[in-house]
Parts: C-alpha cells; structure tokens; sequence
C-alpha cells in the first residue's frame, strides 16, 4: 500500500469514527466513556494522519 492511499484509508476511518461520536452524542443509551473512548481513537488518527502528511 502506498503512502496516498494509506492516507486516504485513514481519512476514511476519521470520518468514520466523527460519525460514530455524533451519533453517540445524540443517543440517550451511549455514556460518556464510550464518547470518550471514540474520541480518543479519533484524535490518534488525526495525528497519525498529521504525521505522514508532513513527513
């Protein structure tokens, strides 16, 4: 796998995951601690991502 389409993957997963914690917000039956937990993954992607852009 190239770099390109490693980045692209990645991206996907980070939309992926922003839509799993807006729908989480949005749920009565979600806690915190699952929003949190997606965020976290969400956040290590982004800088994944940050990180093979610049390099």
């Amino acid at each position: 796998m190239n770099l390109s389409s490693h980045l692209q993957e990645l991206q996907k997963k980070h939309q992926s995951l922003s839509e799993q914690v807006e729908t989480a917000q949005r749920s009565l039956a979600t806690d915190d601690l699952q929003v949190t937990g997606l965020k976290k993954q969400k956040l290590v992607l982004k800088q994944e991502i940050e990180r093979l852009s610049h390099s």
